[in-house]
């Protein structure tokens, strides 16, 4: 950045598995998720929180407004697909579902949403990935059309 430039931006970052398949499995997720907070770093973001349940993710960053949010998600999803697959942590080839979510988050919240990520397992006991981001979507306003979301296992 340039001198002069300051800024606090942090964004929560949601995506699935594609086909939404359970394929973050409890063996290997803490790794993927260090590994994807690797990535997060290598891009000059700053990684507060990385992680999810066996079929999507959670990030919360402190984004580096030099690279683009579209281009922070491309490269978290490239490379940890790339990895996960070399390292052939999956029975299958594994990738991840097109599209993302992105929801801007002030520093006064920042406890809040670190907590909720934190505390994912113990929140998809009560709630599906489908209801979660809806109501995500919902809370932010965010007009949108069912069939443009996630596969949700054929469920649109």
């Amino acid at each position: 950045m340039k001198p002069g430039t300051y800024t606090q931006l942090y964004v929560h970052l949601v995506f699935a598995v594609k086909c939404r398949d359970a394929a973050l499995t409890k063996d290997f997720r803490s790794r993927i998720f260090e590994y994807i907070s690797g990535i997060i770093s290598t891009m000059k973001h700053k990684s507060i929180i990385v992680n999810g349940v066996a079929d999507h993710v959670h990030i919360l960053i402190g984004l580096n407004p030099s690279i683009s949010i579209s281009d922070t998600v491309q490269g978290i999803k490239r490379n940890s697909s790339l990895f996960i697959n070399k390292e052939k942590l999956c029975k299958e080839k594994f990738a991840w579902q097109e599209g993302y979510g992105a929801f801007s988050c002030s520093r006064s919240q920042l406890e809040i949403v670190y907590a909720y990520i934190q505390n994912q397992e113990r929140h998809h006991e009560k709630s599906t990935f489908r209801t979660e981001y809806i109501q995500f979507l919902k809370n932010y306003s965010i007009e949108f059309d069912e069939c443009y979301l996630f596969d949700f296992l054929g469920i649109v």
